[in-house]
């Protein structure tokens, strides 16, 4: 008998929609980037813990924001160290802002960036470390943190599938020069499409608004700067002075209303999505799969499902027990696994050797994902758990 478990289950609720009709009866009605879209970057700086956030089109646009960030910067280091299971826009921000990305193998407890591994391959050339937390894992160790600190390397974080979670009752995000959420419909909450840059550097913070807005100088709401720019370009209408390359990476008022209510209820959905998790990890077997993982301070939006040992046949017949019972699912965990397998990768993979790379190509091979979510039932659980646990070896 068919359960139906999707990836995703009722993340837009009538209050979402009730909000969004509020909006649309207004007179003299503004949809695009507006007062909500401030009120929405206030809001969500105050629950993460941060002086600054930028909400943009999606968490992809605020990695590549990121980085170009940091090119404008006109640092002379060069070299990015990045996770090889990650979603393809982290590594993709990296080569397009013209850095170098250097990959290193992930931790099968946290499914992010193996620390030793990182703290191993920071040289004089490394500009920063980009982390993902992975699936509401954390990726962060207070020797990494004081490595870098005083190595004066840049941290970076990739939240996009971790809000919510934390290192030491701290927020994740709160830790890096700058942080990246992604408000996507499968993630702990959303604005139908949708990200948000967060920093505690105002000079970050304008920088953001400059390159989210077509590189206009009067985006980074700053009068002094403004004036200056204008004084240095008196040829230049003082409305239209474009700084850098860059286009329109804009949000709307209709994901900042949505995304002000789904704020609301964010920190009781994390608090079901964890207990979720860790029902799930109990009834698992462990003989088949892996349940080892570090989920202190987690904020899980997806059950991770790793084979313990390597088994094509046991695979296939994993991924046809899934589908028989119509449960949604993802081989490869984030990301699709690997992506030093991916074709846009192609040129890394004549210096790479891929064999240096055993835990993100286990997943890549032997790891899936499937649904968690904060209106899932305990009797779901254990129905799944008990499907997994029933297929043979």
């Amino acid at each position: 008998m068919k359960i139906n478990h999707p990836l995703m289950h009722n993340n837009f609720i009538k209050s979402d929609m009730d909000s969004v009709r509020k909006l649309i009866k207004n007179k003299n009605l503004i949809l695009t980037q507006s007062k909500n879209v401030i009120e929405f970057e206030k809001k969500w700086s105050k629950w993460l813990g941060v002086k600054f956030s930028v909400f943009v089109n999606s968490g992809s646009s605020a990695n590549l924001l990121s980085m170009l960030i940091l090119k404008s910067l006109s640092l002379k280091k060069k070299e990015i160290i990045v996770p090889t299971l990650t979603w393809v826009s982290d590594i993709n921000s990296v080569i397009m802002a013209g850095f170098k990305p250097v990959f290193v193998d992930i931790d099968p407890r946290t499914l992010s960036m193996n620390q030793d591994q990182v703290l191993s391959k920071i040289n004089k050339n490394t500009l920063a470390v980009f982390v993902t937390h992975v699936q509401g894992f954390n990726s962060l160790s207070e020797k990494l943190l004081k490595k870098i600190k005083r190595k004066k390397i840049i941290l970076v974080e990739d939240v996009c599938e971790s809000h919510g979670a934390k290192y030491k009752n701290k927020k994740l995000g709160t830790f890096g020069l700058i942080s990246n959420f992604s408000f996507y419909y499968a993630h702990h909450m959303s604005t139908i499409e949708g990200g948000m840059i967060c920093t505690n550097n105002k000079k970050i913070y304008e920088l953001a608004r400059i390159f989210r807005s077509h590189g206009m100088a009067r985006e980074a709401k700053n009068l002094k700067f403004e004036k200056q720019m204008i004084k240095k370009y008196p040829k230049l209408s003082p409305q239209f002075i474009f700084l850098h390359p860059t286009f329109n990476f804009r949000n709307n008022e209709i994901g900042a209303v949505i995304g002000i209510n789904q704020l609301k209820r964010l920190d009781k959905n994390n608090r079901t999505r964890t207990k979720n998790l860790k029902l799930f990890l109990n009834l698992l077997d462990p003989s088949k799969y892996r349940v080892d993982y570090e989920v202190d301070g987690s904020s899980n939006y997806a059950f991770p499902v790793v084979f313990k040992n390597k088994s094509f046949k046991f695979r296939d017949r994993f991924e046809l027990t899934l589908k028989r019972y119509n449960i949604e699912f993802r081989r490869g965990n984030a990301g699709g696994g690997n992506q030093l397998r991916q074709p846009y990768l192609k040129t890394y993979l004549k210096k790479i050797n891929l064999k240096k790379f055993p835990e993100v190509d286990h997943v890549h091979f032997f790891g899936y994902y499937i649904g968690n979510y904060p209106s899932l039932k305990s009797s779901r659980i254990k129905k799944i758990c008990s499907i997994l646990n029933a297929i043979k070896l």
